[in-house]
């Protein structure tokens, strides 16, 4: 698994729609559901793998722009450094891309929260999530964080076909981690590498 960066998020709780009693909350990568923390891309300070290399940058951003992070959750991402074609049938590598610097600093306290399945038809950044964007998680053993709980769980999922038309591929696989953050609302300067 690769560090691929950091992203504040509006964690949202189950939506009515997605019928899966063991679901409290969505932890996915995609934004569809839980909300990244702001239409980041427009301010052009992400790494290759469209996240942030510290949270300190995104800190940043939302202090020049008046952005509460103050009821957000506080997000690391590693990701498997294979991608599955779906057309293909088969794993193929992938990279940053390398107009983006990236040097992701890993947080020294974080929970292994599960693992997430995203679609990345463009290439850059994550775009959805089919366990909760597409309601696999009425179907698919999931976490109360509609996570699959190991990486072997989540490629045999892949492997077999179980998001098959959900979106287009190809998908990555990403280690979700929660991070802990300090009394003042923002990343521990310990965890965060800022």
């Amino acid at each position: 698994m690769i560090p691929a960066g950091y992203m504040y998020k509006r964690v949202s709780e189950r939506p009515d729609w997605l019928n899966s009693a063991q679901v409290d909350d969505i932890y996915s990568v995609s934004g569809c559901i839980s909300n990244d923390f702001d239409d980041w891309v427009s301010y052009w300070k992400h790494n290759g793998y469209w996240l942030f290399d510290t949270p300190h940058v995104i800190e940043t951003i939302a202090a020049d722009n008046q952005i509460s992070l103050a009821n957000m959750t506080l997000f690391f991402y590693e990701v498997y450094e294979l991608q599955w074609d779906d057309d293909a049938r088969q794993w193929g590598p992938f990279a940053p891309e390398a107009s983006f610097g990236t040097n992701v600093q890993a947080p020294q306290r974080a929970t292994l929260e599960g693992f997430d399945v995203t679609s990345f038809s463009t290439q850059n950044s994550a775009e959805c999530s089919p366990l909760s964007c597409n309601h696999m998680a009425a179907e698919i053993a999931v976490n109360r964080h509609c996570l699959v709980s190991s990486f072997e769980a989540a490629k045999a999922l892949v492997e077999a076909g179980a998001f098959d038309g959900c979106e287009p591929g190809p998908y990555r696989i990403f280690a979700v981690y929660r991070v802990e953050r300090g009394p003042a609302g923002v990343a521990a300067r310990g965890a965060a590498g800022a």
